[in-house]
């Protein structure tokens, strides 16, 4: 029985797992000591801390579903109506996290389209998953990636802005592009009850915590100060909202932190790495994410390479491609698969074919506009 838990636990945090098992690896090379602190970026930690609080506490105030209900009554056209769920996602994305996003609309877009039509909800809801991780990486908290580089880096916020925006235009007129040309079966829409907000008072709280994460990402507001006001003003208010908080994710960072820091540390393995990414941090950026996902990939290679550019390029793009490049991509699978009717193996298929050609057009109008320099 405790070994059946174990084997599910694992299963479900495997990327959680493979950083603490790379971290008590690191731990025979680097022995413990107070510098292990300083691996660790607290700040981010903080930020992210925050974010997930508040974003819990808007989807418990039914903002997300009052939001799209209202732009959803405009149209019972199936074709706009799934152009407007892929750009809920790709917008709201910018500001809640690719992972949230999809938490919030993928149910929506299942209960809107239903379960018997499942070529057109497969089609949307990958749509959906590369919009939100394209989407994603416009601001320095649109995923938790991002957020670490930025940090990371010292980044000035326009700076950030003029890396990505390029590759986002590109991202969204291809997006749309592919939502137009694509034909789409007329099918009846099925819609759910009004949804109202539910506490007032609770969600304008919560927005203003928002305003007050938003001037810690600018550096205006310490992350001290952010943090022990967004604890114990939720904890006041609803402390179950820390349940939603997702901790595995904040232990994943904290153990890589450990190894990269740990890594960085032995003079062999820095400089070996180094070498191998060094002016191939876009092309290492993507393939690694490709196996262990963007975010172990930002902050393992953000230890080696002081080229912020190609290396944020690189694990932005790289969320494209196998299911596991994003984490994000593997919440939309999860959520689909348990509906009724869920067809697996093609919806397999239709992600992995429409995230690598996402992923190969993307990278090469990138090369292309950069003189192929890779």
């Amino acid at each position: 029985m405790m070994s059946k838990r174990i084997l599910n636990f694992i299963k479900r945090e495997i990327v959680l797992v493979a950083a603490c098992v790379a971290a008590l690896i690191s731990m025979f090379f680097v022995r413990p000591s107070e510098k292990y602190i300083q691996y660790i970026d607290f700040p981010v930690l903080a930020i992210l801390f925050c974010l997930m609080l508040v974003v819990a506490g808007f989807i418990k105030s039914k903002l997300f579903d009052v939001v799209s209900s209202k732009i959803l009554k405009t149209t019972h056209d199936i074709k706009i109506v799934s152009i407007i769920l892929v750009n809920i996602l790709f917008f709201s994305a910018m500001l809640i996290t690719n992972d949230v996003a999809l938490i919030t609309f993928v149910p929506l877009t299942i209960a809107l389209l239903g379960t018997k039509h499942q070529n057109q909800l497969i089609y949307v809801i990958v749509m959906e998953t590369i919009a939100a991780n394209l989407g994603s990486m416009i601001t320095p908290i649109g995923n938790p990636h991002n957020l670490y580089l930025y940090s990371y880096y010292h980044m000035n916020i326009l700076d950030f802005f003029k890396i990505l925006l390029p590759v986002v235009v590109l991202s969204y007129l291809l997006i749309m592009l592919t939502m137009v040309i694509r034909k789409i079966e007329p099918i009846y829409l099925v819609q759910e009850a009004t949804p109202h907000i539910e506490n007032k008072l609770n969600l304008t709280i919560y927005l203003i915590i928002f305003v007050l994460c938003i001037l810690t990402v600018l550096r205006i507001l310490d992350y001290r100060i952010c943090l022990v006001i967004t604890a114990t003003t939720i904890f006041a208010i609803d402390k179950k909202l820390f349940k939603k908080v997702d901790f595995s994710l904040l232990a994943t960072f904290i153990a890589f932190f450990i190894f990269v820091g740990n890594m960085s540390n032995i003079y062999i393995v820095k400089n070996m790495v180094s070498k191998f990414i060094n002016g191939k941090e876009l092309l290492s950026g993507i393939l690694f994410s490709q196996v262990i996902s963007n975010v172990p990939t930002a902050i393992m290679l953000s230890g080696f390479t002081k080229n912020v550019k190609e290396l944020l390029v690189g694990v932005n793009i790289g969320g494209l491609g196998t299911i596991v490049a994003s984490l994000a991509s593997l919440i939309s699978y999860k959520l689909y698969v348990k509906n009724e009717n869920s067809n697996i193996k093609k919806y397999i298929i239709v992600f992995t074919v429409f995230n690598f050609a996402f992923l190969f057009i993307l990278t090469a109008m990138y090369l292309l506009l950069h003189n192929w320099r890779i």
